[in-house]
């Protein structure tokens, strides 16, 4: 007679499909986590060099030409608003790359009517 609990062939054939789907998915899902924290860093960097910049850029105007604060304030302003035009530009542009790839989303069908 057989005990309650051990394991039958069916069951350890589970197990090893469940494991296998497990990995895969570990597997997929990690490259995708990894492209996403490396466009993240890209549009950190893309902003905090866009200000860095400005200010520098502002910063050397005002020393050659000597109009102290307008040239840095100028600077600033400039390099973070560029800097986050760029950034959003970029999600934008990412963003309907993924969505193209991704392809519709479940439950639409397409251009037909609903009435």
């Amino acid at each position: 007679m057989r005990r309650n609990n051990e394991p039958n062939a069916e069951a350890q054939s589970l197990d090893k499909r469940l494991a296998a789907a497990e990995a895969a998915q570990v597997r997929r899902t990690s490259g995708d986590s990894h492209r996403a924290m490396a466009q993240g860093y890209r549009f950190l960097g893309e902003v905090v060099g866009g200000v860095l910049m400005g200010a520098g850029l502002g910063w050397l105007f005002d020393r050659f030409i000597g109009t102290t604060p307008l040239g840095l304030i100028i600077g600033l302003l400039g390099g973070s608003g560029l800097s986050i035009f760029v950034a959003v530009r970029t999600a934008a542009r990412t963003t309907k790359e993924e969505s193209a790839k991704a392809g519709p989303p479940p439950g639409s069908r397409g251009n037909e009517d609903e009435d």
